[in-house]
């Protein structure tokens, strides 16, 4: 049985993502409004949560590793091919997400969050060690020497926009969760009340400490993610799947759920297509030199994302399956 709440939560993580992108492919200087405070607080979050659906994914599918394996490689390719036109891509991440946790995917659950632990320490070790700082030009948000070797490995795995370590730990906790009794009730309750007991506690130390360099360590921000960074966000998405669990029976009976369902099976089509035709939208506009407000920034994603599920529904009366998720499928059956 496919849960619908995984799906709508899916759909979600999208729209967080389309609202941070945006702005910062716009330029857009945050404010104190609304806008500003809720897209703020999804920086990070609403890719956390769709690293920790696609971990879920992972353990619930019958899929050959040779399959995932070849579906990674097709991510990979889309993702270089993405950079090109937005430098903050996460698919390729993805791509090496599936690589490193493809040989746990048999393991027994308390495996995954030995892994959880060991892929936070490994990033944290390597961002007290190493020039964290390294090829980044933070004033503009390029980070310049991608397209060599070591720039590559610096970006991938330690100081990029989604870097393997720590990030892979979203996946092995998404692989944890996968692995429970997703339909029950008292398990949804649990991802709930633990969720945010966690997204609560981890926002303290930050808090507690004025140095700067410490407050970048002990805070919740994404860049650099820190171990409260990771617990934070970790927290934040059990409770939103926690609770779109909950409320997928209730939203299935006021005939919502496939509404918002369907767009979240479409997660990589949108997710390209808010780069290609959002993104590109606000190029041709002449959009994307800082000059639209929050406000603007704010109700232009959120017409996107209604504009996804709109264009979504019409897609599925030609086929049950998004373009790139059904080129992807034709494409690593080959190696079924």
């Amino acid at each position: 049985m496919r849960l619908h709440g995984l799906d709508i939560a899916r759909f979600f993580a999208f729209c967080g993502m389309v609202l941070v992108n945006f702005r910062i492919a716009a330029e857009v200087t945050p404010g104190t409004d609304f806008a500003s405070i809720l897209t703020n607080g999804l920086e990070g979050r609403a890719a956390a949560l769709f690293v920790i659906l696609a971990g879920i994914g992972l353990t619930l599918t019958s899929t050959p590793k040779r399959v995932i394996a070849a579906r990674a490689a097709v991510l990979f390719a889309l993702g270089l091919a993405n950079l090109t036109t937005f430098e903050a891509d996460i698919l390729h991440y993805y791509a090496l997400y599936f690589l490193v946790a493809l040989p746990f995917l048999a393991a027994p659950s308390r495996i995954f969050l030995w892994a959880v632990l060991g892929a936070a320490i490994v990033g944290l070790v390597g961002m007290i060690l190493l020039d964290y700082e390294a090829n980044w030009n933070w004033a503009t948000l390029v980070y310049s020497n991608f397209w060599t070797p070591e720039g590559f490995l610096r970006h991938s795995f330690f100081n990029g926009w989604h870097p393997v370590f720590p990030w892979v730990s979203f996946v092995f906790l998404g692989m944890w969760v996968g692995r429970q009794e997703l339909a029950q009730k008292q398990v949804q309750n649990r991802l709930i009340l633990w969720g945010l007991a966690a997204a609560l506690l981890a926002a303290l130390p930050g808090q507690l400490v004025e140095d700067p360099e410490l407050r970048e360590l002990f805070g919740t921000v994404s860049i650099p993610p820190g171990p409260f960074y990771l617990i934070a966000s970790s927290g934040s998405a059990c409770v939103v799947i926690g609770a779109m669990l909950r409320l997928g029976n209730p939203l299935d009976r006021l005939g919502l759920a496939e509404w918002l369902a369907a767009p979240g099976r479409m997660a990589l089509s949108l997710y390209v297509a808010h780069i290609i035709l959002g993104m590109g939208t606000l190029e041709a506009m002449g959009q994307l030199d800082g000059s639209l407000t929050p406000e603007a920034i704010f109700g232009f994603s959120l017409g996107f994302c209604a504009l996804s599920m709109l264009l979504t529904w019409i897609w599925n009366l030609i086929s049950s399956r998004g373009p790139l998720e059904a080129l992807m499928r034709r494409i690593s059956e080959v190696f079924r």
